[in-house]
């Protein structure tokens, strides 16, 4: 497939935010106190009210999104991709917050969800790439800053070849005024192989 770069009025909230700002080519986005993605795991809850921003997502490709991680500070600050199939079916991948430290996150739901987190302090104030491609029933999740070069955060089940949508995401469980800076997003080609690293 050809690269697809995505104007920041092509998708459709999921959840809208309390504020989307189109700024150039970046938009800025101030997610609701109180919003998360989550099912049931571990805290019991279930959320599922963060600012999403989504377009369909065609099977046998590729989705990147980046982002300034800068202002990240509280606890569960957060944003990334949400892929979504349903509401019983999402992954959502990104940086987050927790215990002080940003994190390389990924959360995968089927019913009830999981996570796993990598911490990344030394990517503080750089522009960041979350990369997520379908391949064999499963995506492949990257990510990468402008001095750090891909790295694979998580492979997961995602054998749903259609109803798919896709698209960046910001939540602000715990407090009010968290922004996120969105600077690209871009479908693109699927991965060749989970041990090759993407083009550019």
């Amino acid at each position: 497939m050809k690269n697809v770069k995505m104007t920041w009025d092509a998708g459709k909230w999921l959840n809208s935010p309390v504020l989307a700002q189109i700024e150039g080519d970046f938009l800025r986005v101030t997610p609701q106190k109180g919003t998360d993605f989550w099912k049931k795991t571990y805290y019991g809850f279930e959320f599922e009210d963060g600012a999403a921003l989504l377009a369909d997502w065609q099977s046998g490709s590729a989705i990147e999104v980046s982002f300034l991680l800068s202002g990240f500070n509280e606890l569960y600050d957060q944003a990334g991709i949400l892929l979504y199939h349903g509401s019983e079916q999402w992954i959502k991948t990104g940086i987050e917050i927790n215990d002080g430290v940003p994190q390389i996150s990924a959360v995968v739901t089927d019913g009830y969800s999981d996570w796993s987190c990598t911490a990344i302090p030394e990517w503080v104030g750089e522009e960041v790439t979350i990369r997520a491609s379908v391949l064999n029933e499963a995506v492949i999740i990257r990510a990468r800053t402008q001095r750090h070069p891909w790295r694979t955060v998580r492979v997961a089940r995602f054998p749903y070849p259609s109803q798919n949508q896709a698209g960046p995401y910001a939540c602000s469980p715990t407090r009010e005024g968290f922004e996120v800076v969105f600077t690209r997003w871009e479908f693109k080609k699927a991965d060749e192989d989970l041990h090759i690293d993407p083009k550019s």
